[in-house]
């Protein structure tokens, strides 16, 4: 299915643009069933992961055979500020890998959303503006980025705690 018609191509700028394109990506993931994506941002804290639509969108999406992937430096602000999102996470443990990776800096981390069909990263995130597409040549560079991030990750964020 063609995503030009319903998510967006080229710069975007703003944390609420940032928002709108998360929101976005995860409604068209479900509506075209994505079989995998893959989320790198260093905490996540600007993310609406804990917004009722956004968890919507993930329930949806949640179907046997998909994928998600998640790398951050850590998962404290996910944990603090995105509820919905840890609750669903919990649920859909078995879709989900969370992927960690302190020693990176801030630079070299990347804050993108990958999928076969449409990605987008941040490229100044200080003023959370970047490019999104679908273009084969986008989507191919921040696929081997992401790749290169997760190869140097470890497990992290367990769905559950075992206390003693």
């Amino acid at each position: 299915m063609d995503t030009s018609a319903t998510l967006p191509q080229g710069r975007f700028g703003g944390p609420a643009e940032l928002a709108e394109l998360v929101r976005g990506a995860f409604a068209a993931a479900a509506a075209q069933g994505w079989r995998e994506i893959i989320m790198c941002d260093s905490t996540f804290e600007t993310w609406p992961l804990g917004e009722r639509a956004v968890a919507q969108s993930l329930q949806d999406w949640s179907k046997s055979g998909r994928k998600l992937t998640m790398l951050a430096k850590n998962y404290n602000e996910v944990v603090r500020k995105h509820a919905r999102f840890v609750s669903w996470r919990r649920t859909w443990a078995h879709l989900v890998e969370c992927r960690a990776n302190a020693a990176l800096s801030d630079d070299d981390m990347p804050s993108a959303l990958w999928s076969p069909v449409w990605v987008f990263q941040t490229l100044d995130l200080t003023r959370c503006s970047g490019v999104c597409g679908s273009e084969p040549v986008r989507k191919v560079a921040l696929k081997e980025r992401l790749d290169e991030c997760l190869r140097l990750s470890s497990p992290s964020f367990a769905a559950t705690t075992l206390g003693l």
